[in-house]
């Protein structure tokens, strides 16, 4: 299993951006995918997951009303829509695809996953 994820970059506070997560050597369907993000000195902390069934939305109150989780099965493809940034959202984004032992209890915990992408690093600046 491979996860690419794309579609960082530099945005003003209050603008958008759409980052993917193109899976390979797996569905995008067949297990739940999740959105993790890492500031410079902090520890990486989940922030979105949608899950295999039925396509439940996940989402930390930091992001909640601003970040929409979506996926794609024709393209293979997760996504996650940020508007409203701000920028305390600037850190490296990764996305990571479920573990067999995975349940959505635990969709925040790191160890719910096992792939991960390489992350793509968006920054929030004026």
């Amino acid at each position: 299993v491979q996860l690419q994820a794309s579609g960082g970059g530099l945005v003003q506070p209050g603008g958008s951006l759409r980052l993917s997560c193109a899976a390979s050597g797996l569905g995008i369907n067949e297990r739940a995918i999740a959105w993790f993000r890492q500031a410079p000195g902090r520890e990486r902390e989940a922030i979105s997951c949608i899950s295999s069934e039925r396509d439940n939305k996940y989402y930390a109150n930091s992001v909640r009303g601003r970040f929409t989780v979506s996926r794609d099965s024709a393209k293979n493809t997760a996504y996650l829509q940020m508007n409203s940034l701000k920028p305390e959202d600037t850190a490296t984004y990764y996305c990571a695809s479920s573990s067999d032992r995975f349940t959505i209890w635990r969709w925040a915990s790191e160890s719910s996953y096992a792939s991960w992408g390489q992350g793509t690093l968006v920054t929030v600046s004026s």
